[in-house]
């Protein structure tokens, strides 16, 4: 019996591998020798569903969990979770307050922050992650005001308020293992870290690497390792290093139901602007699944499918709410299962196919799914 058709007949289901998810933990973990593990659950687990993601990464060795925003880490903690947590986007104003009481580590880029992490501090001082821009040019300090900064965070270091715990920053081409820019980064980290140092700082926990430097640049490992992506069992490096090339396996599988299927003549266009029509007879399938859900409409007319073990093609538009797969001359009646991607092993597309379809990245495929579609969780280890 498939996941679509236990406990009942939905249209649609994201079954996401929770055993998977161990096994790449636990496979980014024998890569880096010392190093910790901070596994990346931001934007609910990268589609996958956060709080499950995080309790497997747990079970697999995580040291850390890291979240990008407070709401994400509160509800971390609001479900149990009361290991290390690093939380990194912030904006003036917010509650800091609460995530200090909770233990959560925090970042700060500029001396405003470490004066509102400061302000935020009760009975436990706030520990700091303090970013350094190494060339993305996002956040952090850009070397010229890295002083500053060091500079505002001793100074409530002195008052008990600030706990200096680290220094980071952030690969901007990991996924090109041999740019020059990856080298360029480091060695702009290393000088950072030594100017913290030359103040008197501790340095804590240095942190660069995200999945591309995690799997391809060891010397960026340092102290902890950050992946994101590859916690999710999809290679940073796309088409060019697949996922089973690094051990690892796609941990989410998206089914859904044919809501109908008709059989066509020749010369019929489908869905808005007609921009597919029929060459011959044919018979088409609607999958009650659009851009509302997180497809990607520049996938129209070339995003693959499987179906019956059978690799199909969408064509025409996608919609807001459902899409048209070409099913040729496949006999295939309404509530049949087909399958828009998963690991790749039973020869269904993956969502590296789906991000070439829509001229994007895998990381985006499975993020941007909606909450309309149901996860269901299935363990492999179990």
């Amino acid at each position: 019996m498939s996941e679509l058709e236990a406990p009942s007949k939905v249209r649609a289901v994201a079954v996401v591998d929770l055993g998977a998810i161990r096994h790449n933990v636990a496979t980014l973990r024998a890569r880096v020798g010392s190093a910790q593990v901070m596994t990346v659950v931001k934007a609910d687990a990268y589609g996958h569903g956060m709080i499950p993601v995080a309790r497997a990464a747990r079970e697999a060795g995580a040291d850390w969990i890291g979240a990008a925003v407070l709401d994400e880490a509160l509800e971390l903690r609001a479900a149990g979770d009361t290991g290390p947590i690093f939380c990194w986007l912030t904006t003036p104003g917010e509650p800091l307050a609460r995530a200090i009481a909770a233990g959560i580590d925090l970042s700060a880029s500029a001396p405003w922050e470490i004066d509102e992490l400061a302000a935020g501090v009760d009975d436990r001082p706030a520990r700091v992650h303090l970013k350094i821009d190494t060339g993305m040019s996002r956040g952090g300090a850009v070397p010229e005001e890295w002083p500053a900064l060091i500079r505002a965070a001793l100074a409530e270091v002195a008052t008990g308020r600030i706990e200096i715990a680290g220094i980071w920053s952030h690969l901007a081409s990991s996924d090109e293992p041999k740019s020059p820019v990856n080298e360029a980064q480091l060695a702009t980290f290393r000088h950072a870290v030594e100017v913290a140092e030359s103040f008197g700082v501790d340095p804590g926990l240095r942190h660069i690497a995200n999945s591309g430097g995690t799997l391809a640049l060891p010397e960026t490992h340092l102290d902890l390792v950050r992946p994101g992506i590859a916690t999710y069992g999809l290679s940073p490096f796309g088409h060019d290093v697949p996922s089973g090339e690094l051990g690892l396996r796609p941990a989410m599988t998206l089914k859904a139901r044919f809501a109908m299927v008709k059989r066509v003549p020749a010369g019929v266009g489908v869905s808005y602007g007609l921009t597919w029509t029929a060459p011959r007879p044919s018979t088409l399938g609607l999958i009650p699944l659009g851009y509302g859900d997180g497809l990607p409409r520049h996938a129209s007319n070339g995003a693959p499918v499987q179906v019956g073990g059978e690799r199909r093609t969408i064509v025409g538009r996608i919609c807001m709410d459902q899409c048209v797969v070409n099913l040729q001359d496949d006999q295939v009646v309404a509530g049949d299962e087909v399958v828009l991607f998963g690991p790749g092993a039973d020869g269904e597309p993956t969502a590296d196919d789906w991000a070439d379809a829509a001229g994007t990245i895998n990381y985006e495929i499975v993020t941007r799914l909606g909450a309309r579609i149901p996860r269901r969780y299935v363990d492999s280890g179990r």
